[in-house]
């Protein structure tokens, strides 16, 4: 099993989702839930995509992180 990094981004009507070592494999659904649900499936057929054409599938690299700064 492989994890990828995923950017999950609310919108004024939606979500938005992408995959940083995936370039090209986005979603979008009206609930964060939903749009979790079609990133899945969005980078199954992404990386199946890539299977097909013969090329090495992309090993993870991003990371997540979170920073605290002030609010003035």
């Amino acid at each position: 099993m492989t994890r990828y990094a995923i950017v999950v981004e609310k919108g004024p009507t939606n979500y938005g989702a992408y995959v940083p070592d995936l370039p090209g494999c986005v979603a979008a659904a009206e609930t964060k839930e939903e749009v979790l649900k079609l990133i899945r499936e969005a980078i199954e057929f992404h990386l199946d995509g890539i299977r097909e054409e013969g090329l090495a599938i992309p090993q993870p690299s991003s990371t997540a992180e979170y920073v605290e700064v002030a609010l003035v």
